[in-house]
């Protein structure tokens, strides 16, 4: 059993930088963060693995950085350039095989709030 929190959401305007955290209770192999938006399914955006190795989707490619405090158990996403397509609710999730963003979490925290405006 994973327990995950996030924090760090709120309103940012565009072009901006935004810094979610993710606290977890113990630590399976993949970890990941998904986003989902009205009207729109919930996809992957970013993920890590327990060898540090990460994966992007491409819509944040360059602008968006994830990465794992294992000491602290912290999974952090460090946003920037934001735009109004990035504003949604931003989940923390985790699970083990296999580790890719369409995967079928097996844990998911409540969400965090991101809302970018012009």
């Amino acid at each position: 059993q994973v327990q995950l929190t996030e924090s760090g959401g709120g309103s940012v305007q565009t072009g901006g930088t935004l810094r979610l955290s993710c606290e977890y209770t113990s630590d399976p192999y993949c970890m990941a963060w998904l986003r989902e938006s009205p009207g729109k399914e919930r996809v992957g955006v970013a993920l890590i693995r327990s060898d540090k190795t990460t994966l992007y989707a491409d819509s944040v490619k360059g602008r968006f950085t994830v990465s794992k405090d294992d000491a602290k158990k912290i999974l952090s996403l460090q946003m920037s350039g934001l735009d109004s397509e990035d504003s949604a609710t931003y989940y923390c999730a985790a699970g083990h095989w296999p580790c890719r963003l369409d995967a079928k979490f097996i844990w998911r925290g409540r969400g965090t709030q991101v809302t970018v405006s012009s």
